[in-house]
């Protein structure tokens, strides 16, 4: 039988959530922090503030079986799973903050035989300073960096791989890659995954565990830049890169990415950064693909800018605002970027379709940002452009959309 009958998750938000409603439903008692009050309020009432397929059923059914209840402040558990964002500052360096402040938080109930996992996703070395960190806070208890083998405490990183809108399904079926400090650490973060996670659990050290998130997000990253400069030369040589794409993508060894407006999300955008940072002089190819993914949407506004200037009074409608399809999540979204240039810079009449919110953030209300359904869109605007392949979006046919300029950033009229 495992050691844990409560567990503490650090940040209810797109993985923290789901995470601590998943533990719950195995029948152990958790407790989720969040500093946002409303966070805190909506799922102790059994309801959601975040929007992922399953996720509302299995938060009600934790809440009402008592298994799951959300506060703002920490209460002592035998497990702590920090799912903090780890933003990066304006010249490109991890923001450690949100970390250190959670650890500051937990700090105070934390006990002798407590395991702590960091699941965010964090440059080289960020565990170690967890360790040092704590051993700051609570100069009482014996830190694994200190003593490996008398330890109070076992510290880890476990990076959390999930794909929204399958978050339910990968927490439990991807394998896990799970560092800790030291071996024995390692073995007791294990313990508590095997709670929930029916993938495999691959033990490693606590380094090699964060540059390997980091590693699969620059992986792709690196990939969707090549699909992005290409989409780019394609513009430039007059050559459909759709067709060109399926065309190369029959060669059995090719497996070129769709292009799009840029790189979104809270992962692929920010974690080759992280690399970049702690190895400025060998991440070249790594930075390189991450100026290219961050100049697409720059490239895009000024193709719906020449296509504005050809009417007297350009109204643009710009179908999605998510960093990608069927999803709310705006985080690092390319097409609000890109709808927001446009706003700022006046183009015309910007028409925002997003059908996963019901709201814009605040932030985008002070340029008289509204949202508009997509009939209202097609109805008004002369100018389309496709910034997100949403599934509502995806059955509009090329008879809909015959009298508008066009701009299809995600090939849904290949």
């Amino acid at each position: 039988m495992h050691s844990f009958s409560r567990v503490s998750v650090i940040g209810l938000g797109y993985i923290g959530l789901p995470t601590a409603a998943v533990i719950a439903s195995r029948g152990v008692e958790v407790l989720g922090v969040d500093v946002s009050e409303h966070a805190v309020n909506t799922i102790n009432q059994g309801k959601i503030h975040i929007v992922e397929p399953d996720l509302d059923m299995l938060v009600q059914a934790a809440v009402t079986t008592g298994k799951l209840k959300a506060s703002l402040t920490p209460e002592s558990a035998e497990a702590f799973l920090i799912a903090v964002p780890t933003p990066f500052t304006d010249n490109k360096s991890p923001d450690l903050s949100y970390i250190r402040a959670a650890l500051e938080n937990i700090a105070p109930v934390i006990a002798k035989g407590n395991l702590i996992v960091l699941e965010s996703t964090s440059p080289v070395g960020t565990t170690d300073k967890i360790s040092a960190w704590l051993g700051e806070l609570r100069p009482d208890l014996v830190m694994p960096h200190q003593d490996p083998d008398k330890a109070d405490v076992y510290i880890a990183h476990c990076p959390e791989r999930v794909l929204p809108g399958r978050v339910l399904q990968e927490l439990v079926s991807n394998d896990r890659i799970i560092g800790g400090i030291t071996e024995r650490c390692a073995q007791k973060a294990v313990s508590l995954y095997n709670l929930f996670v029916r993938g495999e659990c691959l033990l490693t050290n606590a380094r090699t565990a964060e540059m390997a998130k980091l590693t699969e997000n620059s992986f792709r990253d690196v990939n969707i830049a090549f699909a992005n400069e290409l989409s780019m030369i394609c513009d430039h040589l007059k050559i459909n890169v759709w067709e060109l794409i399926k065309l190369a993508n029959r060669h059995p060894r090719v497996n070129i990415l769709s292009p799009g407006p840029g790189v979104g999300g809270h992962c692929i955008a920010v974690d080759p950064w992280f690399i970049v940072d702690s190895a400025p002089e060998q991440a070249q190819i790594i930075r390189k693909a991450r100026e290219i993914n961050d100049s697409k949407p720059h490239y895009v506004i000024n193709k719906i800018k020449q296509a504005a200037d050809q009417f007297k009074k350009p109204v643009i409608a710009c179908l999605g605002l998510a960093f990608k399809a069927d999803i709310d999540d705006l985080r690092e979204s390319p097409a609000l970027d890109i709808a927001m240039s446009l706003l700022h810079d006046n183009v015309g009449d910007i028409l925002l379709v997003e059908p996963n919110i019901k709201q814009l953030p605040k932030k985008y209300a002070e340029h008289n940002a509204k949202l508009t359904t997509l009939p209202q869109a097609l109805e008004r605007a002369n100018v389309l452009v496709v910034l997100v392949d949403h599934k509502q979006f995806k059955t509009l046919h090329p008879v809909d959309v015959a009298t508008k300029v066009v701009i299809d950033t995600r090939g849904i009229f290949g």
